[in-house]
C-alpha cells in the first residue's frame, strides 16, 4: 500500500512541480518585460529547477518508456486534447463569451493535432535516420516540417517560427 501512495505522491510532485515550472517561466518573462531583470532571472532559474525537479519525480515513478511508447503515449495524450478537451473548452468560453479563451483554445486544439499527427509520423518512421527539423510558431505553438510563409493557424510571419 505504501508503495502505491508513494506512486500517487511521485505524480502529484511531477504535476506540481511541473505546473510550477511553467508559472514561474511566465512571470520571468514579465519581470523581464517590465524590466525586473533581476527578478526575471531568479524566476528563470527557479523555474529550470522545478523542471530538474518533476523530471527527477517522473523518472523514479518508471513514467518514462522506449521511445515508442513514449510516443504512443504523445499521440495519445494530444489526440485527447484535440478531439475531447479542447472543443468542450471552446464552448464554454464562447458561452460566456470569453473571446480571449476562445482564442487561446482553439489555437491549442488546432495545434495538439497537428503534435498528434507529428508523433503518428515519427513513430511510423522511428528508424529513420534522415535527420529532420521542426519549426515551432512562438504564437500558437504549430510545429511544422518546413518553414511556411505564414503559420497555417494563427497566420504569424514564417521568419517567426523557432527552429529545433
Amino acid at each position: 500500500m505504501a508503495e502505491n501512495k508513494t506512486l500517487e505522491n511521485l505524480m502529484e510532485a511531477f504535476a506540481g512541480e511541473a505546473q510550477a515550472n511553467r508559472k514561474y517561466l511566465a512571470y520571468s518573462k514579465k519581470a523581464e518585460k517590465d524590466g525586473n531583470l533581476n527578478a526575471a532571472k531568479l524566476f528563470k532559474a527557479a523555474s529550470d529547477a522545478e523542471t530538474l525537479h518533476a523530471l527527477k519525480h517522473f523518472d523514479v515513478a518508471k513514467k518514462v518508456g522506449t521511445t515508442a511508447d513514449n510516443l504512443k503515449d504523445a499521440v495519445a495524450g494530444e489526440t485527447h486534447e484535440y478531439k475531447d478537451m479542447y472543443p468542450d473548452f471552446v464552448k464554454i468560453a464562447q458561452e460566456e463569451g470569453n473571446n480571449a479563451a476562445v482564442m487561446s483554445f482553439t489555437f491549442a486544439m488546432k495545434a495538439e493535432e497537428v503534435h498528434a499527427k507529428l508523433y503518428q509520423e515519427a513513430l511510423d518512421n522511428l528508424d529513420q535516420s534522415e535527420e529532420i527539423f521542426y519549426y515551432l510558431c512562438p504564437v500558437c505553438g504549430n510545429i511544422e516540417k518546413f518553414v511556411p510563409e505564414k503559420c497555417s493557424i494563427c497566420g504569424v510571419p514564417g521568419d517567426k517560427f523557432i527552429k529545433y
